[in-house]
């Protein structure tokens, strides 16, 4: 938006009173500081949108990075919880007799492997699946926040821009109030009060500059932080500060929050992923199957009552099956824990539409507030303000006011359009919260499902299905697990 201003300085007086009186002395006047010059806006960048803003932002932020590799991450965990455990692959020598190195020995090389049974694998590769949704979701509302971020800081940067050319303009103006006056008191047709007072409000007013100045660069650093180019050159943003102007529904807004909104989805998939982890803690009990197969050679012989040398035994082989039987533990602990971690994200979905329900009406109310405000600047403040700089000017005109009363009425008119051009950054950052489903927090880390703890109610679930060679006796059976 550019707020521009039109102003006439009648410095026809002054040429008139020169003329008509002839040569006055003139009482010599301190010399004018000079303005200071606006912001160099050199950069690669002519001007930037918003779009372009965006897609920079989503480029080079570094949390988003960091969300997509959390997705990247429960798909490689769920992938682990599919696989089967590793065999375990060894060899023995059995009987062996000192005194009879070659006579009796059995060399033997086995194999045992582990298999969960009770669909172990696929339930809990199920928790981790749940878990991939919930990376999604969280990868989605951290671009969302920091779309909301970036907008929101956009804004503010187009309104300080804004700013700093009111005040360029003012103190333009002040600038050549201040030599009107000085020209005026140098042929004796102002008064040195005036002059002073012209020169104060100019003073006053280049203040202002320097501190918008100083404003802006501030919030174009921030802005270009978060754009990951932190020493990017300050560049002019093409936007209006007037889109999107008026009310909103906050009943239409609830429903979206509670239909669409990130937060919920992502409490709806920790409801599933805790579903998915109550099941599997009630396939823990399930025995799981072990299943050894050897094979190898002996070297003892075998008494086949003939006469003569008899034969050694030679290539062997033998087979185990064995399961674990659920007698002393059932898991009830972990069951029950996993239960109770469901009951809380059911009644996480109550406690989160409280929580949206009451952030909503902050930013309603934030919203409204900045809404009235720009409605009365615009309909009813800024044309007053104005008219009221123009009947000052043409009592100026009529020599029935001082020319520093007309540059007061018009800084009045600037503060009331700077003021307005707050409460319309307030009113864009309003909308963009509204927007964005109340999402804030462009630079913080993404949340992970892991925050809560391990999995829970599936304590000792790794352990039971992994294989552990020190299970077998010296006979390879099974006797524990």
């Amino acid at each position: 938006m550019k707020l521009s201003v039109k102003h006439s300085i009648p410095v026809i007086f002054a040429i008139a009173i020169v003329t008509t009186t002839g040569v006055v002395e003139a009482q010599v006047l301190q010399p004018k500081p000079e303005l200071r010059e606006a912001i160099s806006l050199s950069s690669p960048f002519s001007s930037m949108s918003l779009p372009q803003i965006e897609k920079l932002a989503i480029q080079t932020n570094p949390t988003l990075a960091q969300a997509e590799s959390m997705v990247r991450g429960a798909e490689g965990r769920r992938k682990q919880a599919g696989l089967l455990p590793n065999p375990v692959v060894g060899g023995e020598v059995e009987n062996f007799a000192f005194r009879a190195l070659n006579q009796k020995p059995t060399y033997l090389g086995f194999v045992v492997q582990t298999i969960p049974l009770g669909g172990k694998l696929r339930k809990m590769r199920n928790v981790y699946s749940a878990e991939v949704t919930q990376a999604g979701i969280e990868s989605e509302s951290q671009k969302q926040r920091v779309l909301n971020t970036i907008r929101a800081l956009f804004y503010r940067v187009l309104g300080a821009q804004e700013m700093l050319d009111l005040q360029i303009e003012l103190a333009t103006l002040a600038r050549d109030a201040t030599a009107t006056t000085s020209e005026l008191f140098n042929v004796g047709q102002a008064d040195k009060p005036d002059y002073l007072e012209s020169s104060i409000e100019k003073e006053l007013v280049e203040h202002e500059v320097v501190a918008a100045r100083n404003s802006y660069l501030q919030t174009w650093r921030t802005l270009a932080v978060l754009l990951g180019t932190p020493e990017m050159t300050p560049v002019r943003l093409s936007g209006n500060l007037e889109d999107r102007l008026g009310p909103v529904d906050e009943a239409q807004l609830f429903k979206r929050l509670i239909d669409q909104g990130p937060q919920m989805k992502a409490a709806q998939a920790q409801i599933q992923r805790a579903r998915a982890v109550v099941t599997r803690a009630k396939a823990e009990p399930m025995p799981d199957l072990f299943v050894r197969g050897a094979m190898g050679y002996s070297t003892e012989f075998l008494d086949t009552g003939d006469a003569g040398r008899p034969p050694r035994t030679g290539v062997l082989a033998n087979a185990q099956v064995g399961i674990t039987l659920p007698i002393f533990n059932r898991n009830p602990g972990g069951i029950a824990s996993a239960q109770s971690e469901l009951l809380i994200a059911q009644r996480e979905i109550d406690r989160l539409k409280m929580q949206l329900r009451i952030q909503l009406a902050s930013a309603m109310r934030d919203y409204n507030t900045a809404l009235d405000a720009v409605t009365r600047y615009r309909t009813i403040i800024l044309p007053r303000a104005d008219e009221a700089y123009q009947l000052q000017k043409m009592k100026f005109a009529q020599m029935a006011a001082a020319y520093p009363q007309v540059l007061i009425a018009k800084r009045t008119s600037y503060q009331v359009r700077q003021k307005y051009i707050s409460s319309l950054v307030r009113l864009q950052q309003g909308s963009t919260q509204l927007d964005g489903y109340l999402l804030g927090g462009g630079l913080d880390v993404p949340r992970s499902q892991f925050e809560h703890g391990e999995l829970t109610g599936l304590q000792g679930m790794m352990g039971s299905e992994e294989g552990d060679i020190s299970s077998l006796d010296e006979n390879h059976n099974v006797d524990h697990y």
